[in-house]
């Protein structure tokens, strides 16, 4: 009987599953053929479309985080949401889901993020990827880079994976790409880091995302203090030691809270 129970509780969440992406789909091409031609036509300002098209996208991913909770696919837990009530933030997290973005892009009307410029020709994402004005990652590294400073610097929160790719579950080695620690330097800003935990392997890497875990995922996600990039560097001669450096203790750091929050699960 238990075990008729857990068939009938996994087929219920592969099937809330393709509810969701669907609805996910169907509202990305609803944005890109409604809502983002209405708001280019309404608004001639580039900047008055670029925050309503942010604040329609949290809108929008609220939404969807909640329905895929109320559907009983996951349950999920904030901490430390208040450290978003400010402007011109450095988001830095580690990143366990395909869905981590839009997890984080639900708490934060201010979200910017760097996107694969592959997305553009998706039409399920095209519309909400211009709208919004994300950063296209097709640019030079000097252009780049100066792009996510200028984005911190007019009052956005910046959302970046320094991973570049989704964590294998189970996995507590990471691999951090220095762009991250680049912008940090150069910019001068403290970084906010983000920690997602998973207790089971949900939409990871290398699994199709049909491939329901046996048991319901339990996902927290925390936002800690900032973690202050001028004194953790203060003793490196130049701004590449230091995004060497930098970069070595954050992936130190992600490293300590993963294993932290497993070897807590296992009790």
């Amino acid at each position: 009987m238990k075990r008729l129970f857990s068939l009938i509780d996994i087929g219920w969440r592969f099937l809330a599953t393709v509810i969701s992406f669907t609805v996910f789909g169907l509202g990305g091409l609803a944005l890109r053929c409604i809502a983002f031609p209405l708001m280019h036509w309404w608004f001639r300002d580039q900047t008055k479309e670029t925050i309503l098209a942010r604040k329609l996208i949290n809108r929008s991913f609220r939404l969807f985080t909640w329905l895929m909770a109320a559907l009983g696919i996951y349950r999920v837990e904030i901490q430390g949401a208040h450290h978003l009530n400010r402007p011109g933030l450095l988001l830095l997290a580690n990143h366990p889901t395909l869905i981590d973005i839009v997890f984080l892009i639900s708490l934060t009307e201010r979200a910017n993020c760097i996107v694969k410029s592959s997305l553009l020709t998706n039409p399920f994402t095209r519309g909400p990827l211009r709208g919004a004005n994300y950063i296209i990652n097709n640019r030079e590294g000097a252009a780049l880079l100066e792009a996510c400073i200028a984005s911190i610097q007019c009052g956005d929160h910046l959302i970046i994976f320094p991973e570049g790719t989704r964590t294998r579950h189970g996995s507590h080695e990471l691999e951090l790409h220095r762009g991250s620690a680049n912008i940090a330097v150069r910019a001068g800003h403290p970084i906010t880091p983000v920690l997602i935990h998973c207790d089971q392997p949900f939409l990871t890497k290398g699994a199709p995302w049909w491939k329901i875990p046996p048991q319901r995922p339990n996902l927290r996600i925390e936002i800690g203090e900032d973690l202050d990039t001028t004194t953790i560097t203060q003793e490196c001669a130049n701004e590449a030691l230091a995004a060497r450096f930098l970069n070595q203790y954050m992936k130190n750091y992600f490293e300590k809270e993963i294993i932290h929050a497993a070897s807590g699960r296992s009790h």
